[in-house]
């Protein structure tokens, strides 16, 4: 069990520990020591927070032999820039791919207790061979689901009005998929665009999108469900994020499983990019009936800060199960958390387990939150790397070559989740069922994609876009 007082979680961001990152940052601490930043003229001058970012890293940062040396700061002009000077030695190494980040202490808090998000409410994809952008999910209670705006509709041109709109072809075509990012806006609310789209029905209209605030749902309208596949019951789970609200959703779905007899199940984390070790855990849990006292993971810290670490033994409940057979559905965009489940649960399930889709992001470690109060800036700092019970945890490249079991199989968009004739859970009812499928290959994820991919800017400026990786 836990002897530390950190409270750890698994996504992207006083000291937090998380494990964030579709494709970008990672882990949180909230508690713990904070470092005192050195004092300049002010205490939110662009000097200070850089040197409170240095300090951070300098004595908490999980490679400290790959933080680069001579950086001057002065020649910087923002926090983001200076940290990724700092780590850019880890980097170049695939151990930090732009993982530690600068974000909002108030914006990251609403996140991970309700889901809090601004925008449109869709996640987005592209294709860039075909300069083409779809909608790979829509959010419930949101200005894209209110417009009818489905899973599958593909964006033909964005403007500001009816009169300027832009083909996503042209805007690819010159300035890649940032163009695109850029056509569609800040993620503030009121902000509003016009759409050209053909809808999952191949109906063409003009839509005009304005966006809001709204919370995220971990476990959306077709998230938890039991498929009756040949006289087989299987439990179906799509998880969107590992935040708090997460929690009771997986508990409700779990105890239906139970009473249901259900042993077999396929968890759908294609997009998840993360979120709390805390969530996580909890999720393991209800995968663990007859688990109870045995390892999950072990959290552990740079050698100076050994003291900190931690091993989480499973704590079966009363809507726990013991699965039999076990299909995680992947994508390049599952990260960190998303990874850790999968790589906790395989040294009980083993060859019973597999991975369908695409290989994940490669993201075996996490941040810690480390909070400048006074200028609303927390710092989501690599601080601490994640283990199974087999002591396995070197995943950078992904999971395909760790697993035991990996079956390819595309996003197929034109199909809801949860629709067995999905490609992605048909692909994976076939790997329950004892049906042979095709390996995914090994490799870095980055290297493995199939078909579309997250429309995701290279460095995210929200919290949404470090742990909802395509959300706009």
């Amino acid at each position: 069990m836990r002897t530390s007082k950190l409270v750890l979680s698994i996504a992207c961001a006083a000291m937090v520990a998380s494990c964030g990152g579709g494709g970008t940052p990672s882990p949180t601490a909230t508690t713990g020591p904070t470092p005192t930043p050195t004092p300049t003229t002010s205490t939110c001058s662009l000097a200070n927070r850089q040197q409170f970012a240095n300090d951070v890293l300098q004595e908490w940062y999980l490679f400290p032999d790959l933080l680069a040396t001579g950086v001057n700061r002065s020649s910087y002009n923002d926090v983001q820039s200076y940290i990724d000077a700092l780590v850019a030695p880890a980097r170049a190494q695939n151990k930090d791919r732009f993982f530690s980040y600068i974000t909002s202490i108030a914006e990251e808090n609403a996140f991970f207790n309700g889901g809090a998000s601004a925008g449109f409410g869709f996640r987005l994809i592209y294709d860039t061979t075909n300069r083409r952008v779809f909608l790979a999910e829509t959010f419930d209670d949101t200005p894209a689901l209110g417009a009818n705006l489905e899973r599958g509709t593909e964006i033909i041109a964005i403007g500001t009005t009816a009169s300027n709109l832009v083909t996503v072809n042209s805007l690819m075509a010159t300035g890649g998929p940032q163009a695109v990012i850029d056509a569609l806006g800040p993620s503030d609310p009121g902000v509003s665009r016009v759409l050209d789209v053909i809808d999952a029905s191949a109906v063409r209209r003009e839509v005009n999108l304005v966006k809001a605030e709204y919370d995220l749902d971990p476990v959306p309208r077709y998230g938890a469900q039991i498929i009756n596949d040949g006289g087989k019951q299987v439990g179906y789970i799509r998880l969107t994020n590992f935040i708090n609200p997460a929690i009771a959703d997986l508990q409700a779905a779990f105890a239906d499983f139970r009473a249901a007899g259900v042993t077999e199940l396929v968890i759908d984390l294609r997009y998840n990019g993360g979120g709390g070790i805390n969530v996580n855990e909890a999720f393991a849990d209800l995968m663990a009936r007859n688990l109870g006292g045995q390892v999950f993971e072990t959290i552990a810290f740079r050698a100076s800060k050994a003291s900190n670490n931690e091993t989480y033994l499973f704590q079966p409940n009363s809507a726990s199960i013991a699965p039999t057979r076990v299909a995680f559905i992947t994508t390049s965009g599952s990260a960190s958390a998303s990874e850790a489940l999968i790589n906790g649960m395989q040294p009980y399930i083993d060859t019973n387990l597999a991975i369908v889709g695409q290989n994940t992001f490669g993201k075996p470690v996490g941040q810690s939150a480390f909070d400048l109060t006074a200028c609303d800036d927390r710092l989501r700092i690599v601080t601490i790397k994640l283990e199974n019970a087999d002591g396995l945890g070197e995943y950078f490249n992904g999971l395909a070559a760790t697993v035991p079991n990996s079956c390819r199989a595309n996003d197929d968009i034109f199909h809801d989740f949860g629709d067995p004739d999905e490609a992605m859970l048909a692909t994976a009812l076939d790997f329950l069922a004892g049906r042979t499928c095709t390996p995914i290959l090994g490799g870095p994820a980055t290297t493995q994609s199939l078909g579309p991919q997250l429309l995701q800017p290279e460095r995210p400026s929200t919290v949404a876009h470090h742990e909802t990786p395509g959300v706009y």
